[in-house]
Order: structure tokens, then sequence, then C-alpha cells
């Protein structure tokens, strides 16, 4: 089953869907030290969940020591 879209993250095209709460909350990564908002981007049945998990080699190891750097700023 499909999960709504979380709010922060929907297009407020229009003023009812600015009063609807559309957009609201929404913190943009390059404003924040090491581009790490605080909001959550997945709906809570999906948080906490991982969906990628890269290899140790190349490019993808690379990957692997950046996301572990996250979950350990964020205390996860």
């Amino acid at each position: 089953m499909a999960e709504p879209v979380p709010m922060q993250l929907r297009n407020a095209v229009t003023s009812s869907m600015r009063e609807w709460g559309y957009g609201q909350g929404y913190q943009h990564a390059h404003q924040f030290q090491d581009a790490l908002p605080e909001m959550q981007c997945l709906p809570p049945s999906l948080a906490g969940r991982r969906f990628y998990l890269p290899t140790d080699r190349g490019l993808e190891k690379r990957i692997a020591e950046r996301l572990a750097e996250i979950r350990r700023t964020r205390g996860g």
C-alpha cells in the first residue's frame, strides 16, 4: 500500500494548499550545517528503515562512509 507524502514535502501551488499545510516546515538542506536538516522525509511507517545497502567497493564505499557519518550525527 502506498503511503502519503509527508505534508512538508508537498508542493503548495495554490493558496488553498498553503492553508491546508502543504510545504509547511520544509527545511532546505543547503541551509544547514553539513546539509543535514532535522526534517523527516519518510512517512512514520517507513521511518528508520534502510532501503540502500552500499558495498565496500568503489564509490559505494564512500557513500557508506557518508551514511555512517549521518547516522552518527543523528544518533541512529
